[in-house]
This record gives structure tokens, C-alpha cells and sequence, in this order.
């Protein structure tokens, strides 16, 4: 271990304490801080210079007496052990346990800062991944090794449906090589212990790793959570070749740490007090997970974005959506509805859907059922808008058609039980039960083949 200890810390700001006179360290060394109690504090280094060195405390600063602080540099990365034993444990951002059980022991430790997926090294998404949402696995199909975030607001039930989606999601024809990484950022008490009591309640918990961070934890801590929880998904994927799901909430609660952190550090800020890299910081996390060649394993992510004042433009967000491939987007007007899980169908999309649906993957019809669905609703949207301006009674029969379809569509398809799981092929006959209430030559967008093999109308 290091003898290089100091007493020499001269302030102490928001998660940061100032060291003074500490030369021979280095940016991400580990830190040992020792109290006046005698206590023990986590710490990395964050910026090395010759007369300062900033130290990111996990546990927080709050009554460190800086005249009796030990601080010893240990010359050594933030590292967490990793074994199969993961599957079905607790642990907090610093992959300690917090289910009351005794910690991993393994001899494989790894930094947690690990590096984004060498872009050449890459190999393109594909395959299909199943949520059980008719919603996601019908309209923006989810493949493996894609970034698809659950955009969502203040009081909209993402982190039910994130719980939805873990215990449900699977890959359609191989059950046995996948599992789950479940990070959660700044959550309640309560919302943990939803967490924690679904999974277990559902059996998935032994097919789970758990990271879990408190709102009342210290802030600084949801820095390196997400970083943990990726190196678990990462030896999962890559050294037991497991296909890996991680689902992350709540990624605003990440960034607001990042800009609090920023601030104390002096950084210059940027949109909305956010720092300049915080685009950087979030491709970080984000590009970590994907497909490599010649590796069976893979790491897909869903991250859930709550934005502030649903504000789609927010600088979180935006940038989010730059680095990932489409989005899920939760309506406050279908919440108010009653309607679960609220996925609003127009902003929502996946770009890679379609490399992972069709006659090898989902079934055969997929494709073109969804865009018709797409632009069924589409119209049927317009209609209803119509309708809220000159009256239901207006419209004509044609119109009226699409008005029904629209109402069915919202209560019965995007609609379904919180403990509700579809197959693809629920999901796509209830496609074609709604779509058959059109005659076959408004579906414009289905073969002749679908419309004989599928069509249940009598025309």
C-alpha cells in the first residue's frame, strides 16, 4: 500500500477537498481519507497539480475537521471485484454491498473508468430484443447493443416501467445467456424498496445486479454509479458472454451531480449551468455499451432522462439524444388519461428497429404492420384534432372511422396491465385486429399476402 499520506488539506467545498503540497500524485489515484473520529472516507483524485490537488470525497465532506484529515494516496484506480456471483446482489456506486452480505471476493478487479467501445472495434446492432411492451417491441423495436432512452417528466411512471421492462425483457429464442444490470441514481427510499421487492417478488432478482444510490447519499457518488454498474455489464458481456441489458434511472439526477461537482470545482458554466462537457461526459457512459466483433456478448442500454418542466430541448435531453440511437417518450396528456404505460407515439422512434425485426427475428409482417400502424395513427391524430375544432358530429363517416380507431389504439395497444407481458406475436395480432377495422384498401402499406394471411375483415 502507499506511504503517501498527507495532512495537509486546506479546504473543503461542496464532495471536494483541497489538498495542499502533495507532489508524486496522479489524476484518478483512489484516496484514503481518515477523520478526526477516526472514520474513513472514500476519495479520488480529480485534478493533480503541482500546488493544489482536488480529491472527490464519495461520502461527502460535512463536519471534516481539516487540521486533524489524513489523507493517504493509494496509487491505485477505483476498482470493483468481479465474479458471477453479481447476479442477484446490492450494491452502492461504489460496488459495495448494500444487501447485507459479505463483499466479492474475486481476483478480478477492474477500474471502473473504463474506455467507450473503440469505434472500429464496433459491430453493427442487431437482434431482436423483447420488453413485453407492445408499445416498444411493436413501433421502436429494441435490438441489441442500441442506446434507446426512456425520455420522461416529474411524476410520470418511468421508474415502473424501467421495473416493467426488467422484469419482462428477454431475447426472443435464447433465455439462458441474458441478464440484467439495474442502476438507479438518486432514488427515494421508497423507490428502492419498489426496486428491491418487484424483482424479487417477480424471480429476476438472481439474473439482477443491482446498483443502487439514495437521494440522501452524497451527490458525488451518482459520478461513478453508472461507471460501476458498466463494468459489471462489461465483464458480463465480454468475459461470460452474456447478452446484458442496463437500465439506468435516472440519468438527470447523474448530470444535476455533474454541474453541482462542476461548480465547486469553478468550472466555466455552460447551457443552463450545466459544464461545457457535459456532451463529453454523458458519450463517456453512453458509448460503452454496443456490439464488438468477435465477441458473443453485448451491453444495450436504456438510460431513463426525466426532463425538466418536459422540456424536450433541455440541454440533457438534447445531448442524450445526439449520442443514442432514437428515444422513448412518455406523455403527460396519456398519463393524465389513466393510460399505462404512456409511450407517446409520434416523437417516439428507433432507428436501428429496423435490423432487428422481420422474418428472421420477429415475424414476417413486422415491419410493414408497424408502418402502416405509424400512419394509421397518424391520420387518426389529425382527425382528432379536427374533431376538437368543428365537433365528432362534423366529421364524415371516413373520418369517423379513424376516430375510433384512434380512441381503440390509445386504450388497448399503447394500454396494457403493468403486469401485463406480450409476445411479439401478441403484439402484432393485436396490430391486425385494430387495423381490421379499416377495409383492405385503406392499408396501403401491407402486402397482398399480409392482408389474405391476416386480415380479419370481410372485405
Amino acid at each position: 500500500m502507499s506511504i503517501k499520506e498527507y495532512r495537509t488539506a486546506a479546504e473543503a467545498r461542496g464532495g471536494l477537498l483541497v489538498m495542499k503540497r502533495t507532489p508524486g500524485v496522479a489524476f484518478g489515484d483512489r484516496v484514503l481519507i481518515r477523520d478526526h473520529a477516526g472514520t474513513r472516507r472514500n476519495g479520488q483524485v480529480i485534478r493533480a497539480a503541482d500546488d493544489e490537488t482536488l480529491i472527490l470525497v464519495f461520502e461527502g465532506t460535512d463536519d471534516l475537521d481539516l487540521e486533524s484529515t489524513w489523507v493517504r494516496f493509494l496509487d491505485e484506480p477505483v476498482e470493483i471485484a468481479l465474479s458471477p456471483e453479481l447476479l442477484g446482489r446490492v450494491f452502492n456506486g461504489l460496488g459495495e454491498p448494500k444487501d447485507d452480505r459479505p463483499p466479492i471476493l474475486s481476483n478480478i478487479r477492474r477500474p471502473v473508468t473504463g474506455a467507450a467501445i473503440n469505434p472500429a472495434a464496433r459491430t453493427y446492432p442487431r437482434e431482436f430484443i423483447q420488453t413485453g411492451i407492445s408499445t416498444i417491441d411493436g413501433l421502436n423495436s429494441l435490438v441489441r447493443g442500441q442506446k434507446l432512452p426512456i425520455f420522461s417528466g416529474s411524476g410520470l411512471p418511468h421508474n415502473r416501467l424501467a421495473a416493467q421492462i426488467v422484469r419482462q425483457a428477454r431475447l426472443k429464442d435464447e433465455d439462458t445467456s441474458f441478464s440484467i444490470v439495474f442502476a438507479a441514481m438518486g432514488v427515494s427510499y421508497a423507490d428502492a424498496k419498489f426496486f428491491r421487492d418487484e424483482f424479487a417478488s417477480s424471480g429476476v432478482l438472481r439474473n439482477v445486479v443491482m446498483f443502487i444510490n439514495l437521494a440522501d447519499d452524497p451527490p458525488v457518488e451518482r459520478l461513478t454509479l453508472p461507471r460501476t454498474a458498466l463494468t459489471a455489464a462489461e465483464y458480463l458481456a465480454y468475459d461470460l458472454d452474456r447478452h446484458v441489458l442496463v437500465v439506468m434511472t435516472d440519468m438527470t439526477y447523474y448530470a444535476e451531480a455533474l454541474r453541482e461537482v462542476a461548480t465547486a470545482k469553478g468550472d466555466v458554466p455552460a447551457r443552463k449551468g450545466y459544464p461545457g462537457y457535459l456532451y463529453s461526459d454523458l458519450a463517456e457512459i453512453y458509448e460503452r455499451c454496443g456490439r464488438i466483433h468477435q465477441r458473443h456478448g453485448s451491453i444495450t442500454m436504456m438510460p431513463v432522462v426525466s426532463m425538466p418542466s418536459d422540456d424536450i430541448t433541455h440541454p440533457i435531453p438534447d445531448l442524450t439524444g445526439y449520442i443514442t440511437e432514437g428515444q422513448i417518450v412518455l406523455s403527460r396528456e396519456l398519463h393524465n388519461q389513466g393510460i399505462y404505460p404512456p409511450v407517446h407515439i409520434s416523437p417516439s422512434l428507433s432507428r436501428l428497429m429496423k435490423d432487428g425485426i422481420g422474418k428472421d427475428d420477429t415475424r414476417e409482417d413486422h415491419p410493414r404492420v408497424a408502418a402502416q400502424l405509424y400512419a394509421l395513427y397518424a391520420r387518426a391524430l389529425e382527425t382528432r384534432n379536427l374533431a376538437s375544432i368543428i365537433g365528432a358530429d362534423e366529421l364524415s363517416e371516413r373520418d369517423k372511422r379513424f376516430l375510433r380507431f384512434a380512441d381503440a389504439f390509445d386504450q388497448r395497444f399503447v394500454g396494457q396491465g403493468e403486469a401485463e407481458d406480450r409476445s411479439i406475436e401478441a403484439t402484432l395480432n393485436l396490430s391486425w385486429e385494430l387495423m381490421s377495422s379499416f377495409p383492405r384498401d385503406m392499408l396501403t402499406r401491407l402486402s397482398e399476402t399480409d392482408l389474405a394471411k391476416y386480415h380479419q375483415g370481410s372485405d
